[in-house]
Formats: structure tokens, C-alpha cells, sequence
């Protein structure tokens, strides 16, 4: 049931029970404001009501509660966090989240919700994923100016104005290394690294923003994946191509 009056009014009006998908194409970030909507369907729908930018950014969250008893499963984090599932269901109950706490080989084969593809809400720019964390065994830790010269020569090696958009944190280390670059850097602020229902506010706007400027590649920065960072982090690693690990 959306808390919104516009969507709210729409059923009243309607005199009958609505179910309706997200306002995208299938794959695609999904739409927080109504110039996404018509960049991405302009044409193929006959209306558009512009309710202004969504409140929280990232879709609801999915659970599945009819698997075990005494057991709810996330199955696609959003902006009701996991920390508040268990707040409200007590210590009694277990909150498993798909991919972080389990593994279902069927559900991955069949997907049985949104958002549970491999590669989804991507832009039609490629997308690569930055994590400052410790990487594993095989893969190494990288300057962002060794990362953006290696995108450069695999993407547009005779390009001399190659535009690099970069999804960070506010004050990013990240995105003080990209503009020192010789690169054309656009950028777009993730907001607070210590408020993660910044990131998740601004994620698809900054994806989709980016996109329409015509960047070559847009590197986003990973967030702690905790609160509704983790529903962030759900939608980097669909959307993202490759994951690269980075110094710092």
C-alpha cells in the first residue's frame, strides 16, 4: 500500500484494486523521479504523474515468510533494513538475507521476485564497482589512476575525451583522485558515507543522471552493507559489470 496521496488518490479514484511494476524496462535502474520515466518510455505510455523524487530510492523489500518456521527470509533487501525486521520480530525470529546468510540454487535458477537476476538496474553505461576493502585471493588492490588508464585503453583506446562519471561519497578520496586525472570527470554525490539512506536516496538518480550526460564509464563507490546499505550494495553488484578493489 504506497504512502504517497497522489498513488493514494489514483486508487480512490479507480474503484478497483491496482497492481502495477516499477516504471521501467526490464533491467534498467529503476525511476525516481518522472524525467526518468519518460527518458526510458517517452512514447510507449500515454500519461505520466509527476509525484516529485521518490523518499527512500531503492524498492521495497521482499520477504519470505512461509519457508521454516521461527525464519524470515530476505530475499531483496530495500528501505525497510533488515536491523528493523529483527527490531520489530524480536530475538525469537531469524532474518536470513538471500546471498549473505543462505543460498537457494533454485530460486537463483527461477528468479520469484524483482530484482533477484543477475544483472539488473543497469544504466547503458557500463558500470564498474569500487570497494576499498581487503580483495580476495586472485585479485589485488589498484591505484584509481592504473584502474582508469586500463578502462580507457579496453574502451576507447583512440579516444582523446574520454568522460568518466563517478558515484561517491561526498569529500571521496575516490573522487579526488578522478578529477586529478587527465580524464573528463563528471561527478554526483552519494551524499554522507555515515547516513546510508542518503546512498540509497540518491543511487538510480545518480546512475541514471550520469548515463544521460554520456559518460564512457561511471565507477561507483561500495557503502558499508549494513541499514539500507546493503539494499545499495544489493543493487552495485547486479548493475555493475566488474568489481575492481581499490588502495585506501
Amino acid at each position: 500500500m504506497p504512502s504517497h496521496p497522489i498513488a493514494r488518490a489514483v486508487i480512490s479514484l479507480s474503484h478497483t484494486p491496482l497492481a502495477a511494476p516499477s516504471a521501467n524496462a526490464s533491467g534498467r535502474p529503476s525511476p525516481t523521479r518522472a524525467q526518468h520515466v519518460l527518458t526510458d518510455l517517452g512514447g510507449k505510455i500515454p500519461l505520466i504523474l509527476d509525484g516529485g523524487a521518490c523518499d527512500v530510492g531503492v524498492e521495497s523489500t521482499v520477504v519470505d515468510g512461509l519457508s521454516s518456521p521461527g525464519v524470515i527470509k530476505v530475499l531483496r533487501p530495500g528501505g525497510l533494513t533488515v536491523e528493523e525486521l529483527q527490531r520489530v520480530l524480536g530475538p525469537g525470529t531469524k532474518v536470513l538475507v538471500h546471498k549473505r546468510d543462505y543460498e537457494d540454487p533454485e530460486i537463483e535458477h527461477v528468479p520469484t521476485t524483482p530484482g533477484m537476476k543477475y544483472r539488473h538496474y543497469s544504466p547503458t553505461t557500463p558500470v564498474v564497482l569500487l570497494l576499498r576493502t581487503t580483495p580476495p585471493e586472485g585479485k589485488k588492490a589498484e591505484s584509481i589512476h592504473d584502474i582508469l588508464d586500463e578502462l580507457h585503453d579496453e574502451l576507447s583506446p583512440q579516444q582523446e575525451d574520454f568522460r568518466v562519471g563517478v558515484l561517491a561519497f561526498s569529500n571521496s578520496p575516490i573522487t579526488l583522485a578522478c578529477i586529478t586525472t587527465h580524464y573528463h570527470t563528471h561527478r554526483y554525490s552519494l551524499g554522507n558515507r555515515n547516513e546510508p539512506s542518503e546512498a540509497a536516496h540518491r543511487l538510480f538518480d545518480g546512475l541514471l543522471t550520469l548515463d544521460a550526460e554520456g559518460v564512457d564509464i561511471i565507477l561507483v563507490e561500495g557503502v558499508e552493507e549494513d541499514r539500507e546499505g546493503l539494499a545499495v550494495m544489493n543493487r552495485l553488484r547486479k548493475a555493475a559489470g566488474e568489481v575492481r578493489y581499490i588502495w585506501g
